[in-house]
């Protein structure tokens, strides 16, 4: 049998490098978008694009969500049977400085993959599955738990942008038929996320603090709840649903719940540290409109696509600690 191929968009990011590693163990073609840089932007692939034995398998190319021709031309070089879309802006705070930006990028290219795809198939193309990669940032101010029925309240642009993507897709599934798949992912995380996202910042910083590196972390609110997981365990629920039999929308959670407070004494506890010692919170740090609570019920996926996350929020802490507290010490070692 032939081996499928696929194209990512957002390869360079957490889940496209996760996701191209699940790929390529199943015999994938994979082929990444990387937009042009003046500088590196590979570091999470690097590992993949050094490879020799990839080199058949393994394929980088440059283009732009924001450019339609792009997207098109790298589908007909390409020809995937799937394509899984996580490209984006994907910071909530910086799309309330940045939403136009963000609006187009987030939610506007969408309709032009969209576009492209049913472009190509007119034209003879072999069938194309599309992944969309949503957010639980959808839901807002909607009352947890949140599941695939549950009414979207977004409150950023970065939100809203996901929302109108979401649609789009189940207008281009209901309109033309075409195998297009949403996942509403509740937050990801893992030693690959980047250092502006809080997660990552606490694990870092406290890092540091046991090292001896940093006295104190600036945080925002610390009583907002999110649900946590694994991004290595998500990006298997997206290649999931595009095995699936018929497409459809799947909420990714782990149905757990916790406060950024308690997600700090996690991190702290571990390293034998008082995280009240060292974290101050400052206003600026606070979004223009807040998310209080975020909590996944992941039924319909468990179910229907037989998917379960093999972490949850205390083993994803303990693993991003420890890769930092490593990475941090061979750091300090190699500037003395």
């Amino acid at each position: 049998m032939q081996a499928k191929s696929a194209l990512i968009t957002g390869i360079t990011g957490q889940d496209g490098s996760y996701l191209a590693e699940l790929l390529l163990g199943k015999n994938y073609a994979v082929h990444g978008v990387v937009r042009r840089a003046s500088g590196p932007n590979t570091s999470r692939i690097d590992h993949l694009i050094g490879d020799e034995s990839l080199a058949d398998r393994f394929h980088i190319h440059h283009g732009d969500l924001a450019d339609a021709n792009s997207l098109r031309h790298l589908i007909d070089r390409t020809q995937p049977d799937e394509i899984y879309n996580l490209g984006a802006q994907s910071h909530v705070r910086v799309s309330f400085d940045q939403p136009e930006y963000t609006v187009d990028v987030t939610g506007t290219a969408v309709i032009r993959l969209l576009e492209a795809i049913r472009s190509a198939m007119e034209h003879g193309s072999k069938p194309i599955r599309f992944y969309q990669a949503g957010s639980s940032e959808m839901f807002g101010s909607a009352k947890p738990p949140q599941n695939e029925q549950t009414r979207f309240e977004p409150r950023s642009p970065y939100a809203c942008a996901k929302v109108y993507a979401h649609y789009q897709v189940v207008n281009y599934r209901e309109s033309y038929g075409l195998f297009a798949a949403n996942g509403i992912l509740f937050n990801h995380e893992s030693p690959r996320r980047g250092e502006t996202f809080v997660t990552k910042k606490i694990t870092k910083a406290a890092a540091r603090i046991k090292l001896g590196l940093q006295e104190k972390l600036t945080l925002g609110n610390l009583d907002a709840r999110r649900d946590w997981g694994f991004a290595g365990d998500y990006v298997e629920a997206m290649w999931r649903m595009l095995q699936h039999e018929e497409p459809d929308d799947f909420v990714i959670a782990t149905g757990e719940s916790i406060s950024i407070r308690d997600f700090l004494s996690i991190v702290f506890d571990h390293l034998d540290l008082d995280w009240e010692r060292y974290v101050d919170t400052d206003p600026r740090f606070y979004r223009p409109a807040e998310v209080d609570y975020l909590l996944g019920d992941a039924t319909k996926a468990r179910d229907s696509l037989g998917w379960q996350p093999q972490h949850d929020i205390r083993s994803l802490a303990k693993m991003m600690v420890e890769h930092d507290l490593k990475h941090e010490a061979r750091l300090a070692r190699a500037g003395s």
